[in-house]
């Protein structure tokens, strides 16, 4: 039986099976649609550690980068309407393509770090504007 992650990955993935930055906002937006914020980042979660495991690197699944993500997309989904495709959410919200847009929340050091891999660390540049007390849910 295919799992719920499985079957978003199957929407997601892409001709020759790529799978960069914009697969994962669009795995994100697709959870956090059908989940919620919290119910997607257990599955994405659960589903990227699995992944990882499996490919032998463990050590690439980082707990906070994940659950950062999935906060930024979340927020945005829920500030819009349920309909929408995604390439028009994209187009609302592009500063999300930004690979680097973590930075504005965390210095690298603190997202290299093993409790950040390990579990959720808040930010420490700046704390998300829409939360408080980003351990919240944890």
């Amino acid at each position: 039986m295919i799992d719920d992650f499985e079957r978003l990955m199957e929407r997601v993935r892409g001709d020759g099976g790529a799978f960069g930055h914009r697969e994962h906002l669009h795995l994100a937006w697709l959870a956090v649609r059908e989940h919620g914020t919290m119910g997607a980042h257990e599955r994405i979660g659960a589903g990227i550690r699995r992944v990882a495991e499996y490919a032998g690197r463990p050590q690439k699944y980082n707990a906070t980068v994940t659950r950062a993500w999935i906060e930024l997309v979340g927020h945005h989904v829920e500030t819009e309407p349920r309909s929408g495709d995604f390439d028009g959410f994209l187009e609302r919200h592009p500063a999300l393509l930004d690979k680097r847009l973590l930075s504005r929340f965390y210095r690298s050091v603190t997202l290299a770090s093993e409790p950040a891999r390990r579990g959720w660390v808040e930010p420490d540049r700046a704390p998300f504007p829409w939360i408080d007390g980003c351990s919240s849910g944890a």
